[in-house]
């Protein structure tokens, strides 16, 4: 195996922790979250949420394991653009936007370059 895969995994593996941990925390406090979704001008936020917790975790899960990984990481870029401006474009959330885009970067790479072969697809990094 090239270095290239080694890479993908990781960072496939640093990706999926962020999403995985950010449905986890919808989980536990999913009545504060819905609340701030109000707050925001959310509809239907117990829905809309149940919806984010889906979408992190099988995306997260999907980047962990390299299966589907390239729908995955489509999947969970397109999620986080409307995310991004909706919950992230004041100042006080500078930060956070930026790391949205960053985040989007990565996944963007492993849409376009796979997820190595340390994965269930099996495909080799950078082909």
């Amino acid at each position: 195996m090239a270095r290239q895969d080694y890479c993908a995994f990781l960072g496939r593996q640093l990706l999926a922790l962020t999403f995985i941990a950010a449905a986890f925390g919808k989980m536990i406090h999913f009545d504060a979250t819905t609340n701030m979704m109000s707050v925001y001008g959310i509809p239907i936020p117990s829905f809309l949420c149940a919806l984010a917790i889906l979408i992190e975790a099988a995306g997260g899960l999907s980047l962990a394991l390299g299966f589907y990984s390239r729908w995955g990481a489509a999947v969970l870029a397109a999620f986080l653009i409307p995310v991004t401006l909706i919950f992230h474009l004041t100042p006080d959330q500078r930060t956070t936007f930026i790391a949205n885009i960053a985040i989007m970067g990565g996944l963007l790479m492993v849409l376009a370059f796979g997820p190595g072969a340390i994965s269930f697809d099996g495909e080799t990094a950078l082909r």
